[in-house]
């Protein structure tokens, strides 16, 4: 098969943190097979960075989430939304995440549009729900989540991607797991949080950190994300590639 038909794209839509530091948009990443477009994670600008991006609502065939924060998944209802009344949609819509998603999604989206969300969607919407371990497979994708430490109470997922032969790590939002390390063997990319680089916590990481580890990590290609206001304020220090909303890699 010609090498072409066979690439990934991976774009960085959302590369900031719940703050939006740098002006960056929250939490979404866009991943491009040759048959399938998913979103990992899906945060309240998500329409927004899609639309700069000239992607379409209806484009979008999976999201992927890794927990349940706001600046992580707030921005699904505003897909359905866009996918009846913008761009409409017949096609399917499948979302992964963690255990109590498909409650917290409708509940938000009654919240946000309470007229609206009592009549039928005009397609399919589905939720897969997984607290890890298992291998999902939708479409010419398969995602595989294990937890992470980030909440005390609900579950929290980094996600493991691999479709057309590439894999695509996730960390999500989470402190230090020796689990990164693990997952990162063999991946084509890593996207990896890092909030701090000051502050060290149970749950998030810290540049400081990330740096320690660095070569231990088996990945191709380490990316940076979720970047907070320590690391911004200090990224001429950062020797690991940060990305930025619209920064994209072929993989």
């Amino acid at each position: 098969m010609d090498e072409e038909l066979v690439s990934v794209n991976l774009k960085f839509l959302g590369t900031g943190d719940a703050f939006n530091t740098r002006a960056q948009c929250h939490a979404c990443h866009v991943v491009r097979s040759p048959e399938s477009t998913a979103l990992l994670d899906c945060g309240p600008t998500a329409l927004l960075a899609l639309k700069k991006e000239g992607l379409a609502a209806n484009e979008i065939d999976f999201i992927f989430l890794s927990h349940l924060h706001g600046d992580h998944f707030a921005g699904v209802p505003f897909l359905m939304l866009a996918s009846v009344y913008d761009t409409p949609r017949t096609k399917p819509l499948t979302v992964v995440g963690p255990p109590g998603t498909e409650a917290r999604i409708a509940e938000l989206y009654r919240a946000m549009y309470r007229d609206i969300s009592q009549r039928p969607l005009p397609f399919r919407f589905t939720c897969i729900e997984t607290d890890g371990g298992e291998a999902i497979e939708v479409g010419d994708m398969q995602v595989r989540g294990f937890q992470v430490p980030h909440q005390q109470n609900e579950t929290s997922l980094g996600l493991k991607v691999v479709t057309a032969g590439k894999s695509i790590l996730y960390s999500g939002d989470t402190g230090w797991t020796e689990d990164l390390v693990e997952q990162s063997e063999d991946t084509d990319v890593f996207i990896c949080e890092c909030c701090f680089f000051e502050t060290r916590v149970d749950f998030h990481l810290d540049y400081p950190r990330i740096a320690e580890n660095r070569d231990r990590f088996g990945c191709k290609r380490l990316v940076l994300t979720h970047i907070g206001r320590e690391v911004a304020d200090r990224q001429a220090e950062v020797e690991c590639e940060v990305s930025s909303d619209g920064m994209s890699i072929e993989v």
